[in-house]
């Protein structure tokens, strides 16, 4: 293997096969924790199904626009006009007002997305572009690694949120540190996708400094994060290098939060982190701070980390979860709110929160193998992160309300990027969160695990064999799932197919919504046409997960089918905002009712518990999506992610009851 890396760098990028040999060596990734991922290089999703249509929007849409953001809003020139300062330092360049230091980070995260992007669609002029962008990126690095260019084209009068020296202002704003971590992240997709170092070596540099001149010794600047997402990513470059001390930094961020100047719920640093039981403050922040914990907990076993982030998950879960797996309920400081405080006209839900939720709770499954995990990520996912970038993918949602008069519109970008270049990197980050492998599960046989349903060919790791699925499926418009082993020279392992939670009447992994309709979803499991039996206590016994352990041949099929119907949700009473309210569901999909369908004034409409409904189709912006009827009112829903594609006005998730 390293035979091979060394010969992929020591090719030109632009020589380098898009489908280069890493897709089959990085089959698996040791993130450090009892489940290992499969990697995005070894999921092929398949053309025109419903995420092969997003990820085509993200190609030929959503990053060329990224991009050419980036040079439209001199996102280049900065690092442009820091190089030339490295070069005389007698020309320096005024910041401008209304940028933000952390907008160096826009570059980094498109980057991002592009190279997961590469993977499904090989695209040697795409690939040469990034490679003239770290080019630029690169000559802004200061000969020590520190790359920042809110200072370095000035650094006697840098950012007003910068402080005048390196550090000093970490944890109130200055966002070095986040920088940093946008930079590993997108450099070790990049070379995990393409074999070439070039931005992982930028990114090395900057974090060898980090390492050096940030820490509790004497002589370092003993601050933590202002802004959270480096401590994720130093554990990360830690599994991409095997170099310990990136994992040390990373706890050191942890460790000393809470017990540095700045004391604050907003950032997370109000107390220690091992002390947090409950989801507060800045909502993205925050989530990506759990996602570090988690990371840090499973590579170096810290049973105090794995205590606290389960207990913030619980927290979350049971009193702060929107029905659309949205997370922050305030843009006051966009922020969790109290415990039950779920507004709907002004929820804020970023779509950064969204994609932090997915986050933790990846991690969360990758470390205690429990569905409930993926039940909530499958919800954020389809719902509150997806409803933040258009069909078309060029329009955008900072908040994503569950409730409008029209004061909401899609916008074409943000002056503050962080959410379209959020959504850049992740669209295209999908195939990595379809499958995961546990090498030692029952009797120490390795076991596959089939989270998320689309239709892919994917490639495996199991047990150092390789293991070929095949995935077909119109979820989630249909609950037919097939499943096929194309290949098979591991022998027998155990495939563990998720049951989604609203398959057996548990709307979210607690009481903070119930379905209120009396259904009894079913489901059915056949292999090669025979059909397999599961007891209520066998799935709870294999954590939520249909659990079958065989010799699975070359042409075995698995045909899974759930029993998707629309279904009406009823809140907990906590919630003020949604009492005397229901609203629609089905399969993974919330609806909602928006004015484009409806000929009633939206506010006066009203549904019941004994609602029927039919199903119809129509097209959104192009694209097919299944609508529900109302039989009694002819009341028409849409999917929730789906909605203001079609000129502002009257939108709502949660319906007042009919008596």
């Amino acid at each position: 293997m390293k035979a091979i890396f060394t010969l992929l760098v020591a090719l030109s990028f632009s020589q380098l096969p898009l489908h280069s040999k890493l897709s089959t060596l990085n089959s698996q990734l040791n993130q450090g924790y009892p489940i290992n991922p499969v990697a995005f290089t070894s999921v092929k999703v398949t053309p025109n199904t419903f995420w092969g249509q997003r990820l085509e929007a993200s190609r030929n849409v959503t990053i060329p626009l990224a991009f050419s953001k980036c040079e439209e809003s001199k996102r280049y020139a900065n690092f442009s006009n820091a190089a030339i300062h490295l070069k005389d330092p007698s020309k320096v360049f005024e910041i401008k007002k209304g940028t933000f230091p952390f907008d160096d980070t826009d570059p980094y995260k498109t980057i991002e997305g592009a190279s997961y992007i590469l993977q499904t669609y090989p695209d040697k002029a795409l690939a040469v572009y990034i490679d003239s962008v770290l080019n630029v990126i690169a000559s802004a690095q200061e000969p020590d690694g520190y790359l920042y260019t809110a200072r370095t084209q000035n650094p006697q009068h840098p950012h007003d949120w910068s402080g005048m020296t390196r550090w000093s202002s970490e944890e109130q704003g200055s966002h070095e540190l986040y920088n940093l971590g946008h930079m590993v992240e997108g450099a070790v997709a990049h070379y995990q996708a393409t074999g070439s170092r070039k931005f992982l070596d930028i990114a090395i540099k900057f974090a060898d400094l980090v390492c050096k001149e940030v820490g509790p010794n004497p002589g370092q600047a003993c601050v933590v994060p202002g802004h959270q997402i480096a401590e994720m990513a130093l554990a990360r470059l830690y599994l991409a290098t095997g170099d310990k001390k990136y994992l040390d930094e990373a706890k050191f961020l942890l460790d000393y939060r809470g017990k540095t100047t700045v004391k604050q719920e907003y950032s997370q640093s109000h107390k220690p982190v091992v002390e947090q039981d409950e989801a507060v403050g800045h909502a993205v922040r925050a989530a990506y701070m759990y996602a570090g914990m988690a990371d840090v907990a499973a590579l170096t076993g810290d049973k105090d980390y794995i205590k606290a982030i389960d207990a913030i998950w619980d927290n979350i879960v049971t009193k702060k979860l929107y029905i659309t797996g949205g997370i922050g309920a305030t843009g006051n400081g966009e922020a969790f709110g109290k415990n039950y405080e779920l507004p709907n006209m002004t929820a804020y839900c970023e779509t950064c929160a969204a994609i932090g939720n997915v986050y933790v709770n990846h991690r969360l499954f990758l470390l205690h193998g429990e569905s409930k995990y993926y039940d909530v990520l499958e919800r954020t996912l389809y719902n509150g992160l997806l409803s933040g970038v258009s069909l078309e993918g060029n329009g955008f949602f900072y908040p994503n309300p569950l409730e409008s008069e029209g004061q909401h519109e899609r916008q074409p970008w943000f002056g503050c990027a962080c959410c379209p270049s959020n959504i850049c990197r992740f669209i295209p980050s999908l195939p990595g969160y379809v499958y995961a492998v546990k090498e030692k599960a029952i009797n120490n046989t390795p076991a596959v695990y089939v989270n998320l349903f689309l239709s892919n060919t994917s490639t495996l790791n199991v047990g150092g064999k390789k293991v070929v699925l095949s995935q077909k499926t119109d979820y989630p418009w249909s609950g037919d799932i097939t499943l096929k082993v194309e290949e098979n020279k591991a022998g027998k392992f155990r495939l563990n197919i998720r049951l989604p939670g609203w398959v057996y009447n548990q709307v979210v992994p607690s009481d903070l919504y119930t379905y209120a309709d009396g259904k009894m979803p079913k489901f059915t499991v056949s292999v090669n046409n025979r059909k397999q039996l599961f007891f209520p206590s066998e799935i709870e016994s294999s954590n939520g997960y249909i659990a079958m352990g065989a010799e699975w041949k070359k042409g075995d099929v698995i045909k899974i089918h759930f029993d998707m119907e629309p279904r009406i949700i009823r809140a907990n009473e906590n919630i003020e905002a949604d009492r005397g309210m229901l609203c629609v569901e089905r399969g993974p999909l919330v609806y909602c009712i928006e004015h484009p369908d409806n000929t009633i004034n939206i506010k006066e409409a009203k549904i019941s518990t004994d609602t029927q409904f039919k199903t119809g189709k129509t097209k959104i912006a192009g694209t097919p999506v299944t609508t529900l009827i109302a039989k009694d009112s002819g009341l028409t829903f849409i999917p929730y992610y789906a909605w203001c594609h079609r000129g502002k006005g009257n939108m709502r998730v949660w319906i007042p009851e009919k008596k």
